[in-house]
């Protein structure tokens, strides 16, 4: 692994998934870390058991990626305990699933908000400290879905198409300046955010990567910056040509893959247990966002409104 001794290291939604994954990975290189959550209790927990684990220098804040103060103050903090921040990994997001007309406007604010809203301020918060010291990473965690159709997720590929959007020009407009900007596109990783897709077993061999695979490409495109870095490498290649093809052939190739189906035919208890976290997670913070619970995933894919 790359060793990245003296670099620091904030990633946000980094108390499970892939942000514990990438918080691991970056303090086995050398780097410090620290880690924002809505969940500081489980950051905490994390934080604690990564130091005993690593050896490594790693702090727990607390962070609302939504709310630019919260998300300027998180950064503040891990300056003040870890040094000057030299690389940002917007990897904060959320995925309910469910049919966009059966999706309460609340469900499709809230995925907004932390998928795109919170990249776009964290870039901006982190991207000016980059600017004004003349070096820095901001690495925005996208996903296929950012360059694909998935029935059942409307809402969550337009936020990743989005974040796939917002950093190609991000990297343009910060070419020169010594910031580097990177969208990672995983395909289907096996974290609680996919719990019960419904996915062919040979397209699952072929994309569904484990979150430390995404991990090592994030601390990897540290040390060889690049404006995109998909996981596993050989869906680039499917990206590619999918992207090539007629639409009616590229809908022919989704109904063959289970791409039409992955969403609106998935497990509904593994789901349904999913958007109970984020219900839960809604209903403690509702006093601060002013967003009521009990409306993410409220109508599973199978189970539409009648």
């Amino acid at each position: 692994m790359a060793q990245l001794s003296g670099h620091v290291v904030a990633i946000t939604g980094g108390a499970r998934g892939i942000g514990r994954a990438t918080a691991a990975a970056f303090l086995a290189s050398g780097a410090a870390v620290a880690i924002g959550d809505l969940d500081v209790d489980l950051a905490r927990e994390q934080a604690a058991e990564l130091a005993t684990t690593t050896g490594g220098r790693v702090v727990a804040l607390g962070l609302d990626v939504t709310d630019p103060g919260s998300f300027r103050a998180f950064l503040d903090a891990a300056e003040a305990e870890l040094g000057a921040i030299d690389v940002l990994v917007n990897n904060a997001g959320i995925m309910p699933s469910g049919r966009f007309l059966d999706e309460d406007p609340a469900t499709t604010d809230r995925i907004l908000d932390i998928n795109v809203r919170g990249v776009l301020i964290g870039s901006r918060l982190a991207g000016r400290r980059f600017v004004d010291r003349g070096h820095g990473h901001l690495i925005n965690l996208a996903s296929l879905a950012g360059v694909s159709a998935y029935p059942g997720l409307a809402t969550y590929c337009a936020s990743k198409h989005a974040v796939v959007g917002f950093t190609e020009v991000l990297a343009r407009e910060l070419h020169g300046s010594g910031v580097a900007v990177t969208a990672v596109l995983p395909g289907i990783v096996r974290t609680e955010l996919s719990a019960g897709t419904n996915t062919r077993r040979w397209v699952e061999a072929l994309s569904t990567v484990d979150p430390e695979e995404v991990a090592a490409a994030i601390v990897a495109v540290v040390t060889r910056p690049r404006p995109v870095v998909t996981v596993p490498k050989r869906l680039a290649v499917t990206i590619r040509t999918v992207a090539m093809l007629p639409y009616r052939a590229r809908l022919a190739v989704e109904r063959v893959t289970g791409a039409t189906t992955a969403f609106t035919q998935a497990d509904a208890t593994a789901r349904e247990r999913y958007h109970q976290r984020l219900r839960s997670q809604v209903e403690r913070d509702s006093s601060v966002r002013g967003v009521q619970g009990g409306l993410i995933g409220q109508r599973p894919v199978d189970q539409p409104q009648v």
